[in-house]
């Protein structure tokens, strides 16, 4: 099997080196200049040499439609993982995305797998969802004003960073009906993008859903809270930890490579399980109505 990985960042070598511990033989589309036969400066290039069972797109998110525009011009019909959010603002790409999948790679976190479990029959009241991590401490190598994160023209900014909580709080408790965002840059972070949003919304099953977001955290936190009529549950995904009513359930510990892989090999053997293209455009249009939202200041109505 022949994989190409478009964009090779951090997140671009983590994808290539896994599927390169899958067995799967790799080649590269890069701005960068490598030497070595697995690397290209364009995609033309990389179609002219080879054929590809599985592509990924992990450039920086406002090149996603570029990329996919020119795979769909290729008539490339293999199957394709487009790193989150699946496009910086809605797109219209015509192609049958059949085999396309957007990686929000925490839905295959055993904790999120749990979760389903103790909320199977339970009539869900609220959510309460929070992630906030200290932005310079992301990436301890790296100058975090110099990262796509710090640049909004680039497709930066927390609301799509931490998308991963859109995605799974839609795929757990249905799609929003309405919200009210507030989307702001509060802190002294030398950055162009937001670093702080807060998102109420409620789901079309009548879910009340509160999400916050933010660069600010210098205690690295992630967690979740479901309300149910018999059961508080909490799941903390840097701990490892479920607490239903009270009672801990400690998970065994997963390294940083488990959902990834998880999830490529989910995209290859057809799993349900990988966010489609049609639920990567539902994250995006949240995100699009949660802007409008905080600019306004008023609510959105989805549809």
């Amino acid at each position: 099997m022949k994989a190409l990985v478009i964009g090779y960042g951090s997140i671009g070598q983590r994808h290539a080196r896994l599927l390169e511990e899958m067995g799967i033989d790799v080649s590269v589309v890069s701005r960068r200049n490598f030497n070595s036969p697995n690397f290209y400066n364009n995609l033309e290039y990389a179609f002219l040499e080879n054929e590809y069972d599985y592509i990924v797109i992990s450039n920086e998110t406002v090149f996603h439609a570029e990329s996919l525009r020119e795979l769909v011009s290729n008539q490339y019909e293999g199957h394709i993982l487009i790193e989150k959010p699946l496009f910086m603002n809605l797109e219209q790409i015509n192609f049958n995305h059949s085999k396309t999948f957007v990686a929000y790679n925490l839905r295959f976190h055993p904790l999120i797998q749990s979760l389903r479990t103790y909320l199977n029959n339970e009539e869900v009241i609220s959510v309460n969802a929070y992630v906030g991590q200290y932005l310079p401490s992301w990436r301890p190598n790296a100058d975090y004003t110099k990262s796509y994160s710090a640049s909004k023209a680039r497709g930066g900014g927390v609301l799509r960073d931490l998308s991963h909580e859109l995605d799974y709080l839609m795929d757990l408790f249905g799609e929003w009906h309405s919200l009210v965002a507030v989307i702001n840059k509060i802190s002294d972070l030398e950055i162009e993008s937001e670093d702080y949003v807060q998102i109420s919304y409620s789901t079309n099953l009548n879910t009340r859903v509160t999400v916050e977001l933010n660069y600010l955290d210098r205690i690295t936190q992630r967690y979740v809270i479901v309300q149910t009529n018999s059961k508080t549950l909490k799941i903390d995904f840097v701990n490892n930890i479920i607490n239903c009513n009270g009672e801990l359930e400690q998970l065994v510990p997963i390294d940083r490579d488990y959902t990834y892989k998880k999830q490529h090999e989910a995209v290859l053997n057809g799993s349900t399980l990988c966010c489609s293209f049609a639920q990567g455009v539902s994250v995006v249009k949240m995100i699009e109505a949660a802007e409008k939202s905080s600019l306004l200041k008023e609510w959105v109505y989805n549809g």
